[in-house]
């Protein structure tokens, strides 16, 4: 799944859960959702692609077992800010990153392609020989597949949804990177 699809996907999760369907929404935990659909890619790809200090794109942060120490720390730190909601926000967002990137694998019914999800237990699935690596050879390759348009889908209903709850997260975001005046 590409970032934006992540972010879409993650953003309607978000919005199916009890916090998010409270209007109106958290704008710090819906930027927590925003973060933790590309924590993943954030740090595996450069640790894989880049660096070669992972076997694959999808290893360390891809794992469940990460997920639950960091989201697990995340908790914790949130909860001694009394910022229960950024936590889970953050979670459902990562969650849903690791839901993308299995949902080709579960509807070809591919179960070998979701190893990643138990790094290092298990050898996360070998790349297609040639496969590209890194950002720009992946948007090299962009082209019109039903998950590539499923992935535009979820970003344009994302953004409508977004527009209707009053774009929440964007004054926090402000407050994060104020403009020099």
């Amino acid at each position: 799944m590409w970032p934006w699809a992540h972010l879409g996907f993650g953003y309607l999760l978000y919005r199916v859960t009890p916090a998010g369907r409270s209007p109106p929404l958290d704008g710090a935990a819906v930027l927590a959702v925003a973060f933790g659909t590309q924590f993943p890619d954030l740090i595996d790809k450069p640790l894989a692609w880049y660096l070669g200090v992972l076997p694959s794109g999808r290893s360390l942060a891809h794992s469940l077992l990460a997920f639950v120490l960091v989201v697990g720390v995340a908790r914790a730190v949130a909860g001694r800010y009394d910022r229960p909601a950024v936590a889970g926000g953050f979670g459902v967002g990562y969650l849903s990153h690791l839901l993308g990137d299995s949902l080709h694998a579960l509807v070809t019914v591919e179960w070998a392609d979701l190893s990643f999800l138990l790094w290092p237990l298990l050898e996360p699935p070998i790349p297609p020989e040639g496969e590209t690596i890194g950002v720009l050879a992946h948007l090299r390759d962009i082209e019109g597949s039903p998950f590539f348009l499923f992935g535009l889908l979820l970003t344009g209903a994302m953004v409508v949804l977004w527009d209707r709850h009053g774009w929440p997260g964007v004054t926090e975001l402000r407050m994060l990177f104020p403009r020099g005046e």
